[in-house]
């Protein structure tokens, strides 16, 4: 089972055979236009279940299915927390909690912003996430901005996952520490001096020990399309 994901900076339907070329089952896509405008090419391959979603804006956030896993979006999704969809996922025997994000600013409350608002949505779904769950996205955020006032920083968020036995997959297969990141997922205004990791998959224990590659997209081909590069998880599974 491969997920990958990405900010793709908008116009998904002109970007979308490159990032089909890594074979994702599962692709979770942040800066999504709507559906109606993602007019793929007629040799594209086409997902076999989609859900997106938007408050409003023209950008969305998008999770698309390339192999047999269906999207149920649970009746405990609130609004209040910007593009923190929560799914049940079944498919080739499996059935998982799924936890797409794209954490956005907050303009009712400042400090509820970015990686404040995955904290709030973590506690708020936190009967949701047991022991097959998946959160992954565009967290805007890094254990280098802690110090930034939020109503939970990012440390916050991973000290509260991993009391769930649920652990980045970045950091766990490459042995890293949060805040030591050697790949960055993100370049400010595509500058490849500004780098940044703000884009994670945390995943269960039972997930983390069947992950057999990962891969951070390189900047000088993703350059081109975003200002992110994909997050690429294949589980043995």
């Amino acid at each position: 089972m491969k997920l990958i994901t990405w900010n793709c900076q908008g116009a998904f339907r002109k970007k979308a055979d490159f990032i089909l070329a890594l074979q994702p089952d599962i692709l979770v896509i942040q800066e999504c236009e709507h559906p109606d405008k993602l007019k793929f090419n007629p040799t594209t391959p086409k997902p076999n279940d989609m859900y997106w979603y938007s408050d409003g804006g023209k950008k969305g956030l998008g999770i698309f299915s390339y192999s047999n896993y269906k999207f149920e979006l649970l009746p405990d999704f609130n609004p209040k927390f910007r593009y923190i969809l929560p799914f049940r996922v079944t498919g080739n025997g499996q059935s998982f909690t799924l936890l797409a994000v794209w954490a956005m600013s907050n303009k009712e409350n400042y400090n509820a912003r970015y990686i404040g608002q995955v904290w709030l949505a973590i506690n708020y779904y936190t009967s949701l996430i047991v022991d097959s769950t998946i959160v992954i996205g565009d967290f805007n955020s890094n254990k280098i901005w802690d110090q930034k006032e939020r109503v939970g920083n990012h440390s916050d968020v991973v000290a509260f996952l991993a009391e769930k036995n649920i652990l980045s997959s970045y950091h766990e297969f490459l042995n890293m520490k949060q805040g030591e990141e050697q790949h960055p997922t993100f370049f400010l205004q595509k500058n490849k001096n500004k780098p940044y990791h703000i884009d994670y998959c945390f995943a269960s224990k039972n997930f983390i020990t069947k992950i057999k590659h990962l891969e951070v997209g390189d900047f000088d081909f993703w350059k081109s399309y975003s200002d992110h590069a994909p997050l690429e998880i294949d589980f043995e599974i």
